[in-house]
């Protein structure tokens, strides 16, 4: 097997769900390096170069709502999923979970 293609691969397949982690996750407010380890924790490992953009992305498109909190010494930004993202993140599962079965039912078929 060729390691590299299948890192590639597995790339991809993280690449298309991580919009969906942040939203579930995002249900509670955390700052970008929180979410970080939350998502790591998770096994779902997300370089800070591909999550930062996502937030902003993801704020701009009105699925985030963010603020800062300026109380500690050091001043750091919360997201939160808005109800926009939670109704996006509600379909994406429903999709995810479609695409489970779909996936599922097209291994058990194949002999």
């Amino acid at each position: 097997m060729d390691d590299e293609l299948l890192a590639g691969h597995v790339q991809e397949l993280r690449r298309g769900t991580v919009v969906l982690a942040c939203l579930a996750v995002l249900e509670q407010p955390r700052y970008g390096y929180a979410l970080l380890e939350t998502l790591d924790a998770g096994g779902f490992a997300v370089d800070g170069n591909t999550l930062y953009p996502l937030l902003r992305r993801l704020e701009k498109h009105g699925l985030l709502t963010s603020e800062w909190n300026t109380d500690e010494a050091r001043p750091r930004k919360f997201y939160r999923t808005s109800r926009a993202g939670a109704r996006v993140r509600a379909h994406l599962m429903q999709e995810w979970r479609s695409l489970d079965r779909a996936i599922d039912a097209l291994e058990t078929e194949t002999p």
